[in-house]
């Protein structure tokens, strides 16, 4: 596979606070630092946000891409991200990020099917595979 580049730019507006954009998309996105540190501003997106949020979406988009290649039929998909932020020896770090994923299908035999999808899609995902934290998965399948 060839490499790929996703360009995005940063511009400081005022405090604590700027705004991402990117060439390649039309969406512009209000950043800052959080409530839980000096100054931070809440109702805005921070870092820690975006971090769990690429976690997220890098799983859903290959859940999507296992799912299709598997021929697993579902009816819904939705998953929550929560990132856990820790002080480790003087160090801010995502230590984790949980995930629950809720899955919709109609056929009760392909439940095992379908959990294997859902953890064969976390450990793809290459923005899991990018850094350090712990991923734990929890799946909620429905019928």
């Amino acid at each position: 596979m060839e490499k790929h580049t996703y360009k995005v730019s940063l511009v400081w507006t005022e405090e604590r606070k700027g705004e991402l954009t990117s060439p390649e998309l039309d969406l512009k996105i209000e950043v800052a630092t959080p409530p839980p540190f000096d100054k931070g501003i809440a109702g805005i997106w921070s870092p820690e946000h975006l971090f769990t949020a690429s976690v997220l979406s890098c799983f859903m988009t290959t859940f999507f891409a296992i799912a299709e290649h598997s021929k697993l039929e579902y009816e819904n998909f939705d998953c929550d991200g929560i990132g856990v932020l820790e002080q480790i020896e003087g160090n801010y770090l995502i230590t984790e990020i949980n995930l629950t994923a809720q899955l919709k299908i109609k056929d009760l035999e392909k439940k095992d099917r379908a959990l294997r999808v859902l953890e064969k899609s976390k450990a793809a995902c290459l923005v899991t595979n990018s850094i350090k934290s712990t991923v734990n998965l929890t799946s909620n399948i429905t019928i």
